[in-house]
């Protein structure tokens, strides 16, 4: 286990991700998925969480 998001989790859990975290943190996950970034959820909430 690498811990790397990837589009099938975030399809998976993308209602929770939305209402927990909010659409910023959504769309940075799906925008890390389609560019193919190598990123964990935590590094993407926490940039979320600052911005």
């Amino acid at each position: 286990m690498n811990g790397v998001i990837t589009g099938r989790e975030v399809a998976a859990h993308f209602r929770i991700i939305w209402r927990e975290f909010g659409f910023r943190c959504l769309l940075r996950c799906v925008g890390a998925c389609l560019a193919r970034r190598r990123r964990t959820f935590l590094e993407i909430a926490w940039e979320s969480r600052r911005a």
